[in-house]
């Protein structure tokens, strides 16, 4: 995980997986709401339009009981390479790029906040540094559980 001084959250990761099987679960809400958002999250799904200006709204329900609306629009889309999308309050840019290595793909997923201290506010108020982190060992988890 690194965290610069610009408003950057940034992972990588190498998933067993190849391209194709990790642009599907990125890109059909059949499979990204089973993954999505950090440990003890589940997702409601209202609207994943996905491609360039379309609107992914959804709701994650925390398992303090709270609802975390969250509204998205997608910026890019470069089929098995990337996925740019802006999301609105906190607004913040997510930038996922996708590398196939054969049999594995690497994962590089970064979220662009409008300053270094609105980033330090998001990790402080709701840890997602460590949201990130488990968000990744989820989608690790769920392509375990697909190719079984």
């Amino acid at each position: 995980m690194e965290s610069t001084q610009n408003g950057e959250l940034r992972i990588s990761r190498t998933f067993n997986a190849p391209i194709d099987i990790m642009w599907k679960v990125w890109t059909d809400p059949d499979h990204i709401a089973n993954w999505w958002g950090p440990a003890g999250f589940t997702n409601t799904f209202e609207k994943m339009d996905f491609q360039e200006g379309g609107e992914w709204k959804f709701t994650m329900h925390g398992p303090d009981g709270k609802n975390y609306p969250n509204r998205n629009i997608f910026k890019e889309i470069v089929p098995l390479k990337k996925i740019v999308f802006e999301h609105f309050n906190p607004h913040f840019i997510t930038t996922v790029l996708f590398e196939s290595k054969g049999p594995k793909t690497t994962i590089d997923w970064t979220m662009l906040f409008d300053s270094a201290e609105i980033r330090e506010t998001i990790i402080k108020a709701h840890k997602a540094d460590e949201g990130l982190k488990q968000n990744l060992v989820k989608l690790e988890q769920y392509i375990s559980e697909l190719k079984e």
